[in-house]
């Protein structure tokens, strides 16, 4: 299969009314998107990826209306979604019977958002289904943040890689639930726990400390939501993640590369992520440059702990899912 890139949503709907998979831009990262309805389109999806079966998707709609046709929407969610759709936020909702089992990984709940991106918005406008679409890249590692990532991983295994540009956010969706007293985040990303609260008046709860077992199963062998297994957005070179010069000490005599906020370290290859101090713009660069130094030859990267606030706590959990786990 030959794989093109371009900006015609009309080729990009073409080939998914066509039961094919094409990448889509959003604000987050590049998407792998299928038929959301269609079984045989999102098994395309799985296998594309090599993703676990038992792992569920994101589906990706135009507007908020379209929240109803696929899940039960209560009245906090809904709140939710008004102040933060279209963007960077993801419900997990009660689903309806319109979106199959495979689309959840036999969940009985269905995580839904609305990209905040122009050209996927105007390509879901005009089709009559939703979108499933984790990210556009091989299952577990570095999620791509432009097309030609999308590229690098999936040449001759989709036919359309829809090019919107680099990715303003650069990290995956916030996750969260509405339970009965409080909402579960299942992941973190730009949309804080602080921002959720400051909405909904509601305590927020990391889900790995909420035992609700009825809300669901947080197991990291088989997930609840997307993007929850232990070892994710893993590089191919082993990456350690905390105090740099103890690292540097431990690691020494090896070609390493350090990734950190704005210090810069003696005697290593440094890639900073944020010179001019912004968490922000720390998040938008910290997939393309695992990639860059991937690509690059290091025996190995350390990479520091960011400020644990606001969108450092999406970086911090995304670095450490990625980081080198011995396999016995």
């Amino acid at each position: 299969m030959q794989t093109a890139i371009g900006t015609d949503i009309n080729i990009a709907a073409a080939f998914l009314k066509a039961g094919e998979l094409v990448a889509i831009p959003t604000e987050t990262v590049y998407g792998l998107a299928a038929n959301a309805l269609s079984e045989s389109s999102v098994a395309k999806i799985y296998a594309a990826k090599n993703r676990p079966s038992f792992n569920p998707l994101i589906i990706h709609i135009a507007n908020i209306t379209q929240m109803h046709e696929y899940a039960f929407v209560d009245e906090i969610s809904l709140k939710l979604a008004q102040h933060f759709m279209p963007g960077p936020l993801t419900l997990l909702l009660p689903k309806k019977s319109t979106v199959p089992d495979i689309t959840t990984a036999g969940s009985k709940k269905v995580a839904i958002r609305i990209p905040n991106q122009a050209l996927s918005l105007a390509l879901l406008s005009q089709l009559d289904f939703p979108l499933a679409a984790p990210s556009a890249n091989r299952s577990g590692y570095i999620s791509p943040t432009n097309a030609h990532h999308v590229m690098e991983g999936l040449h001759g295994k989709i036919p359309y890689i829809l090019d919107g540009g680099d990715t303003a956010v650069g990290l995956e969706s916030t996750i969260c639930e509405v339970a009965e007293e409080s909402i579960i985040l299942h992941r973190a990303g730009s949309i804080t726990a602080e921002d959720l609260a400051a909405v909904t008046g509601m305590k927020v709860v990391d889900a790995a400390t909420y035992h609700a077992p009825v809300i669901s199963d947080h197991s990291t062998d088989s997930p609840a939501t997307p993007g929850q297994l232990k070892s994710h957005y893993a590089p191919h070179t082993p990456l350690y993640m905390g105090h740099i010069p103890e690292l540097i000490q431990a690691h020494a005599g090896k070609k390493m590369a350090v990734i950190s906020f704005h210090t810069r370290y003696e005697g290593v290859d440094n890639f900073i992520l944020a010179p001019d101090h912004q968490l922000s713009t720390a998040a938008s660069k910290l997939f393309a440059t695992l990639r860059a130094i991937d690509n690059s030859h290091y025996e190995i990267i350390l990479s520091e702990q960011f400020p644990n606030e606001g969108i450092g706590i999406a970086i911090n959990d995304r670095i450490s899912r990625a980081q080198f786990i011995l396999k016995h």
